[in-house]
């Protein structure tokens, strides 16, 4: 029975395979797997693996985002934080996290990834859990830092992850469904505390908090260092020869190998390349009104005029809706192919639409005004939409390593900018973070817009060079027998030459 496979450049070649299309348990006696087994194999891995980082990235919103929470519970009384204090607690995190990025990013080429993540959770949660124990600004400050630096890895980290396990076509919706683990988080996170308002013991309420997000994640590392693979080539959870197949589908689209050499070349290719930087300020941007309103929301939808029970639970449905528009979003750009930027445009278009519900409305339209600033939270799709982008569109592991470090690193400027626009002075109306935020979802939407066009332009050229069309979301098949030399190939996108990116 004749099979048509894919070639190592991703052009149609055929293969005198027979019964490839039955997949066998034992290394050495399947070639090609079927499209029907190849789909048993990655809902086996999702089942594996997606628990484990939806739980790991629902606890880092968590206790990133416990400063909220803990401003309702009185943590700002307690240590009188005043004047722009409180915005510098927030921002300080950043700052941590910003230092950080870079040299934690090496350690994902030095060790183990999931055993290195694994270690990183348990001292994110050592730090929180000490959160309790702050006495007055300084120490806050202190352990703040500390925590944006733990906490540095885990997004760059569980991306790499990403790619390692699943094919270009398959980021989105998996980056989503990780990321969805903070609206989840959400959703419990305001729950715990409305139920931390009615406790009445010696304890402050905001120490209480930290006590319990602190120590519920130091027992969540141990998990992971137990249960979360550092690559598919070492997950005991699969067979040898299921192992070779997971390492080599994502492969046969980006020939990028995990490996433990720091690559100088890749790495100066990565400064080089305009698509980084296009990442780096489009994460700034992003990010500017992602640090303040993730500090500030609860903040804000009291300034409304609700009280503190009323404020806990209006962010319940913001967290449900910022849920669905994530899954939303992952079905449209899995389903319709070009989509996802295109999917970007739409997102922040409903984004303007609610900052300016939030600015221009009356005081007295409160109920729409929350309205509006749930749709502003329900922005957060961008975010995994932009890093299955990069995890679709960079290639090479240290280069794709250095341009998440670059992410991260736009990430922290914007979160840190963030805060320093809600100014104390204009309370309970933050006039001048709003105007903020609405330029900024602008600015997000000509510069996808610009890169749409930079894409597409790209593959054009690639093609007419090449004299072929190249489908980058075409189904790509392993073959194990012709396949097996790609596991040691390391390839940036640029030196790819039948790489294609997608839009």
């Amino acid at each position: 029975m004749e099979n048509k496979v894919q070639s190592h450049d991703g052009v149609d070649s055929k293969s005198d395979t027979p019964n490839s299309d039955v997949a066998a348990m034992e290394y050495g006696s399947m070639e090609v797997l079927g499209p029907e087994d190849e789909k048993k194999l990655v809902r086996k891995i999702d089942m594996h693996l997606m628990p484990i980082l939806i739980v790991s990235y629902g606890l880092q919103y968590l206790d990133k985002t416990s400063l909220a929470y803990s401003a309702i519970l009185g943590l700002q009384e307690d240590l009188h934080l005043v004047g722009q204090q409180y915005s510098w607690t927030s921002s300080v995190f950043y700052i941590g996290y910003l230092v950080a990025s870079y040299p934690i990013s090496l350690g994902f080429v030095k060790f183990p990834l999931g055993k290195y993540l694994s270690v990183l959770i348990f001292l994110w949660g050592i730090v929180l859990t000490l959160h309790a124990v702050s006495s007055n600004y300084a120490s806050l400050m202190v352990l703040r830092t500390l925590l944006g630096v733990f906490e540095s890895a885990i997004s760059p980290g569980f991306s790499l992850i990403t790619g390692m396990w699943y094919t270009p076509t398959e980021h989105v919706s998996r980056h989503s469904f990780w990321f969805a683990g903070n609206a989840s988080a959400s959703i419990i996170g305001s729950m715990i505390a409305y139920g931390l308002l009615h406790y009445q013991g010696s304890l402050s309420q905001w120490k209480v908090l930290f006590l319990l997000f602190g120590l519920i994640t130091v027992a969540w590392s141990v998990v992971a260092w137990f249960y979360l693979p550092d690559s598919p080539l070492t997950a005991k959870f699969l067979t040898p020869a299921e192992r070779e197949f997971v390492a080599l589908r994502p492969q046969k689209y980006q020939k990028t190998t995990q490996t433990k050499k720091w690559d100088r070349d890749q790495f100066i290719e990565a400064l080089k390349d305009p698509k980084a930087w296009w990442f780096f300020f489009f994460s700034f941007v992003i990010c500017v009104p992602n640090g303040g309103t993730t500090s500030f929301n609860t903040l804000i939808i009291k300034g409304f005029g609700y009280d503190k029970f009323e404020t806990i639970l209006m962010g319940l449905p913001a967290a449900g809706f910022q849920l669905l528009t994530v899954f939303l979003a992952a079905v449209f750009t899995s389903n319709v192919r070009k989509s996802r930027l295109i999917a970007l445009v739409f997102i922040f278009l409903m984004a303007i639409a609610g900052i300016l519900m939030v600015k221009l409305l009356p005081d007295a339209e409160r109920l729409a005004r929350l309205a509006g600033f749930w749709l502003v939270m329900a922005v957060s799709p961008a975010f995994p939409l932009m890093l299955s982008l990069a995890s679709s569109n960079i290639a090479g592991f240290t280069k794709k390593s250095t341009v998440m470090a670059m992410i991260f690193l736009g990430y922290c400027a914007g979160n840190l900018s963030g805060p320093q626009f809600f100014k104390a002075t204009e309370a309970p109306n933050y006039h001048t973070a709003y105007t903020t935020i609405l330029v900024c979802f602008a600015i997000t939407i000509v510069l996808v817009i610009v890169f749409r066009l930079f894409l597409s332009w790209e593959n054009g050229r690639r093609d007419k060079e090449q004299g072929v069309n190249i489908n980058p979301e075409d189904v790509r098949h392993v073959d194990l027998d012709s396949d097996e030399g790609l596991l040691q190939v390391d390839e940036t996108d640029i030196q790819n030459k039948n790489f294609r990116y997608i839009l």
